[in-house]
């Protein structure tokens, strides 16, 4: 396993060693022992989460909030996103600040999205399957977010505007600048 740096505190770029041959390829996509001794960082996951997803389809800004915030550990299991994590952590020297990296079944990457970070992701294949580990239960009560287009954040989703795919709730998310 290789750990990359992002420019956001705890927020790293995980890479595992894959092994392939003619029969196809294994890797080990979690070890406890292995994350936390490389990273630092606590790997209690409690909860696995899987979406499906088409072409322009935009998640997020999503986030739990207090007693509920949650770490997330996301990959991409078929076709390729572009994953966003934004640091919503006040008092952070990188509050308001975002990183963006593609992860595809193809490169195996996984983010490390810390505990008060907003997370989303854009489909850039045809589709694509999303799996996340999660160190807190979900509790719809401590949801909150921040629009996909805020134009403090100026995140490039990588998708024209006229092929953004976003639902109703994500449309009336709040702007960045209004989280307390």
């Amino acid at each position: 396993m290789e750990i990359q740096e992002t420019g956001l505190k705890d927020c790293v770029i995980i890479k595992p060693r894959v092994f392939e041959d003619t029969r196809g390829y294994f890797f080990e996509s979690f070890n406890k022992n292995t994350f936390e001794a490389k990273t630092g960082l606590s790997g209690n996951f409690v909860q696995d989460n899987e979406s499906f997803s088409s072409y322009g389809v935009i998640r997020g800004l999503h986030a739990q909030s207090g007693e509920h915030a949650q770490a997330k550990l996301v990959r991409v299991l078929k076709g390729e996103v572009l994953d966003v994590a934004v640091d919503a952590r006040p008092g952070s020297p990188t509050y308001g600040k975002h990183i963006s990296v593609k992860l595809s079944a193809e490169n195996h990457l996984q983010l490390y999205v810390p505990r008060g970070f907003l997370h989303g992701f854009s489909v850039l294949s045809e589709t694509a399957e999303f799996f996340y580990k999660c160190d807190n239960f979900y509790n719809k009560a401590s949801e909150l977010g921040v629009i996909y287009n805020d134009a403090d954040l100026a995140i490039d989703w990588m998708i024209p505007e006229d092929k953004a795919a976003v639902s109703e709730k994500d449309l009336i998310l709040n702007t960045f600048s209004s989280l307390k």
